[in-house]
């Protein structure tokens, strides 16, 4: 059981991290009448999407100057930014100009996860106990949330834009909780007239193993509703379902994640959690049918919960208290390529060769934890 003094205190990263899962959520459900709108194919809509990731990367490059322009507030309005920004791809109908669309989300997105994350670690050092898995579970309920509405504004035959203007508005209340006293994020920034901590390989091995995880995620999240309905002939209620009940099962995980983390070696949750995840997205790779496809998808959920929010928590336990917060902000960096360069490169494979390869390759992905996470652990036990 979570101490509501505990909620109290996590509210402002508990926030952003919900707002930006009602808007994936709702963006991954809809993808399907997306695309219809677009009038293109899976591999044109895969290079539709990778101007998420270049926007998002440069981005996160920026977020540290953002962060002391804005001071206090900037994870807030960050997060109101990025609430505005998803309205956008519901309202563009050319196919040409989705791409600008997308830039506005992939930069809002790049710098809130920069921003969010190194808050989540600072507040984990501020009170002695793990709080990551928390906030990403607040993160794949506020994804399950908008998923599930959407698949209700899609059976009332909603349009994209309908659904995207829904979405931004309820993300944009969620925002205003973000708000905070002091929510200065200190360390994002080299510091001025004095050396400056190297930061080595940590949020390198630790960013390539939120990279996977997150890869994978999105196989599940943005291409499970297209699984359904395409591969498997279920219905639009069927596919915009796929990614809630991934999400719900992610953060319920996520909940008891929070609990093992404190009993369980993290090196043991990334290798199980990543062997439990690729099981799953084989399971989803060889469904002949949707119910078979569900299965795999809540087996991939549980395994792919534990897997970045314990890469994380490594990471800032492992760098030096100065250089904590540029460490995660690295391996935030390096991560989250996973989470835009997934759709698009995940796209292009099933443009090729079919859905079910996508999460096949998801599946191959999963096995490179198992060479990094040792890694990592080693370095964990050499600095601390």
């Amino acid at each position: 059981m979570i101490a509501t003094s505990t909620l109290r205190f996590s509210r402002p990263a508990l926030a952003a991290f919900f707002a930006m899962g009602i808007l994936w959520g709702s963006f991954a459900a809809d993808l399907p009448d997306i695309k219809i709108m677009l009038d293109v194919g899976e591999s044109r809509l895969g290079f539709l999407l990778l101007m998420t990731p270049v926007a998002a990367m440069l981005a996160m490059l920026a977020a540290p100057w953002v962060s002391e322009k804005l001071g206090g507030v900037a994870l807030p309005v960050t997060t109101l930014a990025m609430a505005l920004a998803f309205a956008l791809p519901g309202q563009v109908t050319l196919w040409f100009l989705f791409p600008l669309a997308m830039l506005a989300c992939g930069a809002t997105t790049g710098a809130v996860d920069v921003l969010m994350n190194a808050r989540v670690s600072a507040m984990e050092q501020e009170r002695g106990l793990p709080l990551m898995n928390l906030c990403h579970a607040a993160y794949s309920f506020g994804y399950a949330g908008g998923a599930l509405g959407v698949a209700a504004l899609r059976t009332a035959a909603a349009s994209p834009g309908q659904v995207m203007l829904v979405a931004a508005g309820l993300a944009a209340v969620v925002a205003l909780l973000a708000f905070e006293a002091d929510g200065r994020i200190d360390g994002l920034r080299h510091p001025k007239g004095e050396k400056a901590s190297g930061l080595g390989l940590i949020p390198v091995i630790g960013g390539g193993i939120v990279l996977i995880a997150f890869l994978t995620e999105n196989a599940a999240e943005n291409w499970s509703a297209l699984h359904i309905e395409q591969t498997l002939h279920g219905s639009p209620a069927y596919g915009s379902g796929a990614p809630a009940v991934l999400a719900l099962t992610m953060g319920i995980a996520r909940l008891m994640g929070q609990g093992l983390s404190a009993r369980v070696s993290p090196l043991r949750l990334l290798l199980g959690g990543s062997a439990i995840s690729a099981i799953g997205a084989l399971m989803a790779a060889g469904a002949q049918s949707p119910v078979v496809a569900y299965a795999g998808f809540i087996v991939m959920g549980i395994g792919s919960s534990v897997i970045s929010p314990t890469a994380f928590t490594l990471v800032g336990q492992t760098a030096a208290p100065e250089a904590r917060a540029r460490a995660v902000a690295r391996a935030t960096m390096l991560g989250y390529a996973g989470y835009f360069i997934g759709p698009p490169s995940l796209g292009i494979i099933a443009g090729a060769f079919g859905l079910r390869s996508a999460f096949v390759f998801a599946a191959a992905m999963l096995g490179f934890v198992w060479l990094l996470a040792p890694m990592l652990a080693r370095l964990k036990a050499r600095f601390v």
